[in-house]
């Protein structure tokens, strides 16, 4: 369900652009985002910081962009938040503190230094997406950013997830035994 619920303004922004227009769409996207942190409250009685800062981006972008009829502000937000995360993630190696070991080390037990080198592949990958991001927005037609928006960049991350996924399990002690959850 709640994969279902991190792409559902993704999809509603979608459909109301090809049935009517960016504007609309930058309006549905803010509508959507706050529905869906409203749902992810009630179903799991918490909202993760990723889910608030890309709300508050959507809401001040998407208005932006339906207020002043300039679907440039809407562009820029896909950039911002992409550079946010490397950012933060950045910070947190520079502080020695690896959020990403944070969310999966008890899972899996691996070197600081893989951590690290995840941590930072993961700024670089942001980083490259955001500014492929800004280079398809404004440089193509508008319907080739928003095919690239919901599609493309999608795609990246999942293709991304994965080839992160294969290099930690490479470096997983040869003694590890995933924890079976149903206990």
């Amino acid at each position: 369900m709640k994969q279902i619920l991190d792409f559902l303004p993704l999809l509603v922004f979608f459909a109301i652009y090809k049935f009517y227009d960016i504007y609309l769409a930058s309006g549905a996207l803010v509508a959507a985002s706050a529905v869906q942190i409203a749902l992810l409250y009630l179903l799991y009685k918490r909202v993760e910081k990723q889910h608030l800062i890309t709300f508050a981006l959507v809401a001040v972008f998407g208005t932006l962009t339906m207020v002043l009829r300039d679907d440039a502000f809407i562009k820029w937000k896909v950039t911002i938040v992409q550079f946010l995360f490397a950012g933060a993630l950045l910070v947190a190696e520079l502080m020695n503190k690896s959020l990403l070991k944070a969310m999966l080390g008890k899972e899996m037990p691996l070197a600081d230094t893989v951590w690290r080198r995840t941590s930072l592949a993961w700024v670089v990958f942001f980083i490259a997406s955001g500014i492929l991001n800004l280079y398809i927005a404004f440089n193509m037609p508008q319907e080739t950013w928003v095919n690239f928006k919901v599609f493309g960049l999608m795609g990246m991350t999942l293709v991304y997830t994965l080839l992160t996924i294969l290099y930690l399990y490479r470096h997983l002690p040869k003694d590890f035994k995933p924890q079976d959850k149903s206990d």
